[in-house]
């Protein structure tokens, strides 16, 4: 692991840890607006640009402005001591989380190990890295399955989004043309 691997993951951390235990509104939408951009450059590190991508694009952009036009549509309560704006609970689950992951993370395969899922299904594997090309006629074997044994998934996934798109449309232009 780099160094700038190690001190985004420090960040990464530090960020989903703070997005727990805050309890002001505002900061949580700022923490977790950062949490977001840093999972994007995460994925863009691991070679997962089209997650990357999708990370910054909703994560970071679309439900930090979603998350602020609500906290701008509201009232901030006045300001507590700083016990009061930590969520105990929070810190617990925070807690049990972080102590799964610690216990696990030394099991994860290294990035990039051509072997480490080889032992699930060898035959499944090779069969779409031999006929994606054939089946499909899209070269990337990640597009092909994506694409042309996932279409249906896909054009699911891709309609919900488009829903969810509208729905809120339709509800920033009802709250913005309706004013009490």
């Amino acid at each position: 692991m780099s160094l700038f691997e190690a001190a985004l993951f420090v960040f990464v951390l530090a960020t989903a840890v703070a997005t727990a235990l805050l309890r002001d509104i505002l900061a949580v939408i700022v923490v977790f607006a950062a949490y977001s951009l840093g999972m994007a450059i995460f994925y863009a590190v691991l070679l997962a640009p089209d997650v990357a991508m999708t990370e910054a694009a909703i994560g970071a952009g679309v439900t930090t402005i979603l998350l602020l036009l609500t906290i701008a549509k509201t009232v901030r309560p006045a300001e507590e001591r700083l016990l009061e704006r930590v969520s105990v609970p929070g810190l617990f689950v925070t807690g049990a989380f972080l102590t799964v992951l610690v216990a696990t993370i030394r099991e994860f395969p290294a990035v990039g190990d051509g072997q480490s899922m080889a032992w699930f299904n060898p035959a499944v594997t090779q069969y779409y890295i031999d006929s994606s090309y054939a089946d499909t006629g899209v070269e990337n074997a990640v597009t092909a399955v994506l694409a042309g044994y996932r279409g249906f998934d896909t054009f699911g996934e891709a309609t919900v989004v488009f829903a969810a798109g509208v729905a809120v449309l339709i509800v920033l232009k009802r709250t913005v043309f309706t004013r009490e």
